[in-house]
């Protein structure tokens, strides 16, 4: 699972503990550690949402001063189906 640069620090300290992803279909799963700096996230949880489920306060806890800012990096590609992923930093 991959972080905008200005992303991955923050989630490293913790302060970013969840993300919004647009795919075709889930990329990561439950308990799967993915490698982030000198440690790695692991996922806590993944659930699909609503594109009404994207609002302001959830832009923020994803690392994002708004939901614009927050779709122009989580929308790349093809995918139309939105999931927020739950995660930890295991340094």
């Amino acid at each position: 699972m991959m972080f905008a640069k200005p992303l991955r620090e923050p989630v490293m300290r913790g302060e970013i503990t969840c993300s919004v992803r647009i795919w075709q279909r889930p990329h990561v799963k439950v308990g799967g550690r993915y490698p982030l700096g000198p440690g790695h996230i692991e996922v806590t949880a993944i659930r699909e949402i609503g594109w009404e489920g994207i609002t302001p306060d959830l832009a923020r806890r994803s690392g994002f001063q708004g939901v614009v800012d927050l779709l122009k990096t989580a929308k790349h590609g093809p995918g139309e189906r939105v999931f927020l992923v739950e995660f930890e930093w295991r340094g």
